[in-house]
């Protein structure tokens, strides 16, 4: 059986540009990314102003670009799609030709023209949402839009008066619903990061990224699978989608695993649950890092810092289970002829330069503006420095020339490094303390230098192959930020999240607990075969503020509801990134599905782990938290053996079910259950041992 969905969510509905048509697009996607780094550094712009450009520029450049339909009008773009690309622009020249009546009549009056664009730019989002992420978006969007208009006629909590057409497309398509808490993030974290992740890429990051996991630990029993958690956890610190890890790391992770034995659902799983948990791992947390501390106020550094923890034992649990995994089958490694030399790799650490120096800005209290703009300069200094050394060959691979000894190995390293060192420093230096002390001419005068040099060195070509990239790449997000904002408009009009929050409050009575798992099922419901930003948006709205009611403190209720929306991704029955694998490994996406939730089990408890001790969102002392963290990592490895059924040997049904039981000991925070769940485990384990099954390859 085929994937439902494969990787259309990306693919399918793309058109092939050829000719005039591919220029034009190319140039509308360059110019949309200068923009937006213009606006975002150079001259601001009004919010809304600046909001409504960025929808209505990304709509039309998403008309053009996808098909209304899968593989349909695949060459050439029919004439309806250069219709609703015209209104989309044509939606945000209104609103700048009308600007100062809009902010002056804000929610006292409206015009005709305000009622019309409101209708049509409504419609578009939809639309546009329905072919970059499917129908459960917009239908979900829909269904509130049409809970406007008959809430007279609804029962109990859900009841309200109801709205008029003009009213609430004028509201809708606002600051306060369309261009929005949502949409500000899209605007301006979302874009930013984006184009740092496609500068990294079009650098060759994401080429060294796979050879270097490759090379690390491909050898190793299950190695390909190991190397795909690695390179997952690597993709995930600048991606913003599950389905986009899966497809750029997936075309060279499936077919190594498969080589080795795994068979197609299980490698398709493997590789959808390592890029799922990119959607947790900081700095970028799939974008949701931005948008949660737009919602709740928490400063951007404390969500990232209390993400760590969460995606350590996501990744330790993952990687637990394919360990296990690979030993109870007998999967050996690549032989090492068949992996990239460490030769080739070592001196070449220099291109994750930018992401460490990203991560390094933001935690020395910059703003996330002013790293992400110094992420793109450092991605252009590597990707100069790439070609200047000739480190990757002409088809990408990665160059294996000049590094015959370790001698030789060290002091091309050391040059790199001394070379990025010096041009990196030198230009943060710049950037960050001399020219925002000129006037601002010269300041200006004197930046576009500074990103012109790198991106000459970098090469034009390559440069303007990044800026469209970031384009495309981030019309998706244009697109959910904006279909959510319209979610999150009539929840703020109707009032519908805090009647939400009441009937959370009377189901689960003082019962936190109770409270916990019924949002839990809640976010994975929302989450299903949507995007985790949307999902997440949806979540905060309607279900954090009632588990804020009841005493749990928002950043563990907003992360525990980010994190259900990012596991939804391989959660049945619609699970997109198990579907994505799944059509990348041709294997059946149900099978793939539950096999990618048999390799995740440990992390539908993590939150609930958090939930309980927040110590694990870096919230206590030191001795507290590593004592949490040792505790829950045994649990989690403990879950693994159970899950797995195989334990310093194969575990016969009894002993997996006293090993769950362990773990969830484990993991429950207190002294006396974590020396209960270690009187149960390790006997188990000893008595494994002893039996002599744990006589496998050595990792």
């Amino acid at each position: 059986m085929k994937a439902p969905v494969a990787d259309e969510e990306f693919i399918g509905t793309r058109r092939v540009l050829r000719s005039w048509e591919a220029q034009f697009v190319a140039a509308l996607c360059i110019t949309f990314t200068l923009f937006h780094l213009f606006v975002l550094n150079v001259y601001s712009l009004e919010p809304l102003l600046f909001r409504a450009v960025h929808v209505g520029w990304g709509l039309a450049i998403g008309f053009l670009i996808s098909a209304p339909f899968l593989r349909a009008g695949a060459d050439g773009i029919p004439w309806y799609d250069w219709i609703l690309a015209a209104a989309s622009a044509a939606c945000a020249a209104y609103i700048w030709w009308e600007l100062d009546g809009l902010l002056f009549r804000a929610g006292a009056q409206f015009t005709p023209g305000d009622v019309i664009t409101g209708v049509v730019g409504t419609l578009l989002v939809l639309e546009i949402s329905r072919r970059m992420t499917g129908l459960a978006l917009p239908i979900i969007a829909g269904v509130f839009i049409i809970y406007c208009f008959v809430g007279p006629w609804m029962p109990g909590v859900l009841r309200h008066n109801g709205f008029a057409i003009d009213r609430f497309f004028t509201y809708i398509y606002s600051e306060y619903g369309i261009f929005g808490v949502t949409t500000q993030v899209s605007s301006t974290y979302i874009i930013l990061f984006v184009t740092f992740a496609a500068f990294l890429q079009v650098s060759k990051a994401g080429d060294y990224i796979n050879d270097a996991s490759n090379a690390l630990f491909g050898w190793a029993r299950g190695g390909p699978a190991k190397a795909c958690v690695a390179s997952g956890v690597a993709f995930g610190a600048i991606s913003g989608s599950a389905v986009a890890n899966v497809v750029a790391s997936g075309m060279v992770t499936i077919p190594m695993m498969r080589k080795v034995g795994y068979d197609r659902p299980t490698a398709a799983a493997i590789e959808a649950t390592s890029s799922t948990g990119g959607q947790i791992t900081p700095p970028v947390l799939g974008a949701g890092a931005f948008l949660m501390a737009e919602i709740t106020g928490i400063p951007y550094t404390t969500i990232a810092v209390a993400a760590i923890i969460p995606c350590l034992l996501f990744y330790i649990a993952c990687w637990i289970h394919v360990d296990l995994h690979a030993i109870r089958l007998g999967v050996r490694g690549l032989p090492f002829s068949e992996l990239p030399p460490i030769k080739a790799i070592l001196p070449r650490i220099y291109l994750l330069a930018p992401i460490f120096g990203l991560v390094w800005v933001l935690l020395d209290g910059y703003s996330p503006f002013r790293a992400g703009s110094l992420g793109i300069v450092a991605a252009l200094i590597c990707g100069a420095i790439a070609l200047w050394f000739k480190d990757f060959k002409a088809d990408g691979s990665v160059s294996t020339d000049g590094a015959d000894t370790f001698a030789a190995m060290l002091f091309s390293g050391v040059v790199r490094f001394v070379v990025l060192a010096g041009l990196g420093f030198g230009m943060a230096a710049l950037m960050l303390h001399v020219l925002p002390a000129l006037p601002q001419s010269v300041s200006l005068a004197a930046s576009i230098a500074l990103v012109a040099v790198p991106a000459l060195l970098f090469g034009w070509r390559r440069s303007l192959e990044a800026l469209e990239k970031a384009a495309r790449d981030s019309i998706q997000l244009v697109a959910v930020c904006a279909c959510a904002g319209i979610i999150v408009g009539v929840v703020a009009l109707t009032g519908v999240g805090g009647r939400f929050s009441e009937l959370i409050l009377t189901v689960a009575g003082a019962n936190q607990l109770l409270a916990m798992v019924f949002a839990a099922m809640v976010a994975l419901v929302l989450g299903m075969g949507m995007p985790t930003t949307a999902a997440y948006a949806i979540a905060a709205a309607v279900i954090a503020p009632g588990l804020s009611r009841m005493g749990v403190q928002p950043l563990v209720a907003h992360m525990f509801v980010f994190y259900f929306a990012v596991i939804s991704a391989i959660t049945p029955p619609v699970a997109l990134a198990s579907f994505a694998a799944a059509g990348m490994a041709q294997a059946d996406p149900w099978k793939t599905s539950w096999i990618a939730v048999k390799f995740g089990l440990a992390t539908f408890l993590v939150p609930f782990m958090f939930y309980y001790s927040p110590v694990l969102l870096m919230q206590g002392e030191w001795p507290a938290i590593a004592q949490a963290v040792v505790t829950a990592a045994i649990g989690v490895w403990f879950l693994a053996g159970a899950s797995e059924g195989w334990f310093g040997g194969r575990l016969a049904m009894p002993l997996r079910l006293a090993m769950a039981v362990a773990a969830l000991c484990m993991l429950h925070p207190g002294s006396f259950s974590d020396l209960l769940g270690l009187g149960i485990g390790v006997p188990i384990y000893a008595y494994q041992r002893m039996r002599g099954g744990g006589t496998a390859q050595a990792a």
